[in-house]
């Protein structure tokens, strides 16, 4: 169950295995968005500029992606990177703005932009992320988690030219032109397939498709529109036998057809229950999440008490790994998120245990 590049054993395998569907001795935990953002030494150490040059320097997107496991003792590191790595590394002309996000200089709109996304090649066009992962492969003893965006995703910023509150362009391309909304679904989830392979082989042991927009559709567009798209990505990654993460926000009327997708783990958005995902995806996958990223700027007390409420409605599903409903936010105090990863440490199986007696 380890990527392909993975070189040592790793000490600690929880996440693998809670992934796999097993129940595990104690609860794994690890955050999206852990490495960077509300942690001081990030900042003491990420270049100036935008993101972009950060996570092309191998050795400091290492050095970030290592941080939070060594202040918080996580289960799993994710990746430094971003969704929009494989698309600006084939030269669509995509940036990410401080404070604003992905911003798009010439949004997609014709056919002729698909000549703008060519297929990825990763030894050349994204040498610095499989090098920052053989780093990490040497350092960690917990599993190194890589990514990528869903099709989706990645398609809404380049069609609405950034980040957006309606997704009005994304929609009506989607609507009035299915066809070339077919072949750009098709040309990004190349562009997925060979970001991640290129990950797991340089020794990513586990890697999670992140479609944070995908709730804004109905199930019928979903299954019919994106979700072919999202699960040639799992089908096209099997072969290499790891654990895999399907992730969104407000998905609740898709979870069904997510846990379909070929993933193992589908992640739960802090909108939805744990024992209604678990109802929803019938026991077939492992699930993730799903403390609302707000506890943590309320406080310790906040935090954990919502935490020990998330860990009991865990207990209706076997294989579980406790994180939150969306990324760390900026402001987060890593004070109270490492007194969540210790009471989930500490307190998880027993909370897990305790609600699953009659």
């Amino acid at each position: 169950m380890k990527g392909q590049g993975l070189s040592h054993k790793l000490e600690n395998d929880l996440v693998i295995r809670a992934a796999m569907g097993e129940r595990t001795p104690n609860v794994p935990v690890w955050f999206m968005r852990q490495a960077g953002r509300s942690l001081p030494e990030y900042r003491a150490v990420r270049k100036r500029g935008s993101i972009l040059d950060t996570i092309q320097d191998p050795q400091l997107s290492a050095e970030i992606t290592l941080q939070p496991v060594r202040r918080y003792g996580v289960d799993a590191a994710i990746l430094y990177s971003d969704i929009i790595v494989p698309t600006f590394a084939v030269g669509f002309g995509i940036e990410v703005v401080e404070g604003r996000g992905p911003v798009i200089r010439d949004p997609f709109r014709s056919e002729d932009d698909l000549k703008r996304l060519r297929d990825l090649e990763p030894e050349t066009d994204t040498a610095y992320v499989i090098e920052t992962i053989k780093i990490l492969a040497n350092e960690l003893s917990v599993p190194l988690i890589g990514f990528a965006g869903a099709p989706f995703t990645v398609a809404s910023y380049l069609i609405e030219g950034g980040p957006s509150r309606t997704y009005v362009k994304t929609k009506s391309l989607m609507r009035l032109n299915p066809v070339l909304w077919h072949q750009l679904m098709e040309r990004l989830t190349r562009l997925a397939i060979a970001s991640l392979e290129s990950q797991i082989r340089a020794g990513a042991a586990m890697f999670q498709l992140f479609d944070s927009w995908v709730g804004i559709l109905s199930p019928s567009e979903y299954r019919e529109m994106v979700a072919p798209h999202s699960n040639a990505i799992f089908r096209g990654l099997a072969h290499l036998n790891i654990p895999s993460i399907h992730f969104g926000v407000g998905t609740a009327s898709l979870l069904e057809q997510m846990a379909k997708s070929g993933c193992t783990v589908v992640g739960v958005d802090d909108r939805t229950g744990l024992d209604d995902a678990f109802r929803i995806t019938k026991g077939k996958v492992a699930l993730q999440g799903n403390l609302d990223p707000v506890n943590i700027l309320i406080g310790t007390e906040a935090a954990l008490n919502e935490s020990r409420k998330v860990l009991s409605a865990s207990a209706i599903s076997p294989g579980y790994i406790f994180n939150l409903g969306h990324g760390i936010l900026p402001e987060s105090d890593p004070e109270v998120i490492k007194a969540v990863v210790d009471l989930v440490h500490e307190k998880g199986a027993g909370l897990r245990e305790d609600a699953s007696k009659p």
